[in-house]
């Protein structure tokens, strides 16, 4: 693997931190190259260097969150944890990661990250529904599928717009309680 300049990552974590920080002084598309060039204290030439516009560093970015949660995903199917343990990680990610998530959940920008958060689960959460265990058998297992998804982000949602008003631990447990109830 190539060694990466120091200065670049410096660069692009500056750039990352400014978008994230206007995000919650402004609407996204009221954020400049310039604006976020200022924040960053770096140049514009130095942004589109890396990024084709503000769009493209905001798809960067929330694709950087969703990879970190896929690892997450691996990494609990590896040590083979059950649906609460793996998903205590999920929230913990969520909560070390606050600012990001509560600051896109609030602008008009979320729609694009909850389509690739429920993309993402609806890929992990597939192959995890044991139809032999349903208890909802007579539901049609995409409905099923959706059901469970949909809940988790939307309680995940609600979880940061609130201010994360339980630990990590709490709220993974009443969700693993509820999906189980489910299925």
């Amino acid at each position: 693997m190539p060694k990466v300049d120091k200065r670049i990552t410096k660069s692009q974590e500056a750039i990352k931190r400014a978008v994230i920080e206007l995000m919650s002084e402004k609407n996204f598309d009221h954020i400049t190259i310039q604006d976020i060039a200022d924040r960053a204290n770096v140049n514009r030439g130095t942004i589109y260097l890396h990024y084709q516009d503000k769009f493209d560093l905001l798809d960067k970015i929330i694709e950087e969150h969703i990879n970190k949660l896929r690892v997450l995903c691996k990494s609990a199917a590896d040590m083979d944890l059950d649906f609460v343990e793996s998903n205590v990680g999920w929230f913990e990610y969520f909560e070390s990661n606050y600012s990001f998530f509560s600051t896109l959940l609030a602008s008009s920008k979320a729609s694009s990250f909850r389509n690739r958060f429920k993309e993402l689960l609806t890929e992990e959460m597939r192959n995890d529904i044991d139809r032999s265990k349903v208890i909802n058998q007579e539901v049609n297992e995409e409905v099923l599928l959706q059901f469970i998804v949909t809940s988790f982000v939307g309680i995940a949602e609600w979880w940061i717009t609130k201010g994360m008003p339980y630990p990590p631990r709490v709220i993974a447990v009443q969700l693993g309680i509820l999906i189980d109830r489910n299925i």
